[in-house]
């Protein structure tokens, strides 16, 4: 699904360099190294399923995206996390114009209508989920842990983290690891190899649909971008935590390409700047091992990576020149 979303936002309009820069960071990035790593995990299916509820949006079908987003809180409560603000920022980009958006203008009566018959159903099976956990949970744990023990070939300690990981209520995680939040995220090094490449991403976005001239919108899609970080405060893996943001920039690039007119006429060169700044995400991006779970990182020597990312700078270069001929060409008009 990935894939076939770039390809058509690729072949739909002219590619600027912010936009080649911003989907190479991306598919280059942790969150494709950990999509590989977490075959197992429910993650996969909440942004399949987060893919389809903003399809349906664009399609102003809002009743059955939010019986969907229902559903996928109920295969897993991380969705209320990465799957509701990314879909409701959708449905205000599709009420109101890129170019219109202001903050003022989603509190109007069709916004808070249309917010409000997609966020009931999934609020509601949050609070029931989550009072459920509390109530009845503790009881599953007790079930769950003592079933694993009886299995020979597992150990205690992945016993208790299982039954933990299906029963315990966010009150219990957020008691565990809210005294972690702050470090986790702010003095970390997934502050440092992921946080680089997560503002630089925004950085494309940000001069990719010209947001200078909107920057209460691009506020806003930065608040949803990192709005799953707010999960560090109640889980320890941090850095499969820190790869959502680039999934949820991925999908607000889709959103506003949806429904950005591009204006030909602006083209310019990248700023040195900016070439310092898109290095420096690229090699964290692909020179940096990657940590995974079970204390695995990736396989490939620093020798490999380097030998990997020689030909995409080649590639670069060749996509460069034609781009700082058709500048030259623009002033001259």
């Amino acid at each position: 699904m990935i894939f076939i979303i770039t390809s058509k936002e690729i072949f739909k309009k002219e590619n600027s360099f912010y936009r080649i820069l911003f989907l190479l960071n991306f598919f280059l990035s942790q969150y494709i190294i950990f999509s590989v790593h977490l075959i197992g995990y429910l993650d996969h299916v909440v942004f399949l399923l987060t893919i389809l509820i903003v399809y349906l949006i664009q399609r102003k079908k809002i009743l059955l995206s939010s019986l969907i987003a229902t559903f996928c809180i109920l295969i897993h409560e991380i969705s209320f996390f990465l799957m509701i603000p990314i879909s409701c920022f959708a449905l205000i980009i599709n009420e109101i114009s890129i170019e219109n958006f202001s903050f003022k203008n989603i509190f109007s009566k069709n916004i808070v209508k249309k917010l409000t018959l997609f966020l009931v159903l999934p609020f509601v099976t949050t609070i029931s989920v989550s009072i459920y956990q509390e109530i009845i949970d503790e009881n599953y744990f007790s079930l769950i842990f003592n079933y694993l023990k009886q299995i020979p070939f597992i150990a205690e300690k992945p016993a208790d983290s299982v039954s933990s990981a299906y029963t315990k209520s966010f009150s219990y995680y957020f008691k565990e690891e809210s005294v972690s939040f702050i470090q986790r995220l702010f003095i970390s090094k997934g502050t440092v190899f992921y946080g680089i490449p997560i503002l630089f991403s925004l950085w494309m976005i940000f001069n990719e649909f010209k947001l200078k001239q909107n920057i209460q919108l691009f506020i806003l899609l930065a608040v949803i971008a990192f709005i799953p970080l707010v999960l560090h405060s109640i889980a320890y893996d941090t850095y499969r935590i820190w790869s959502f943001p680039f999934m949820i920039l991925f999908l607000v690039f889709w959103i506003l390409s949806s429904k950005f007119k591009s204006d030909k006429k602006e083209v310019r060169n990248l700023l040195t700047i900016e070439i310092v700044f898109f290095l420096l995400a690229f090699l964290l991006v692909t020179l940096v091992p990657n940590v995974l779970f079970d204390e695995q990182t990736e396989r490939f020597s620093l020798i490999s990576r380097i030998v990997i990312i020689i030909p995409m700078f080649i590639m670069l270069y060749f996509i460069k020149k034609p781009q700082s001929k058709r500048i030259e060409a623009s002033k001259n008009v």
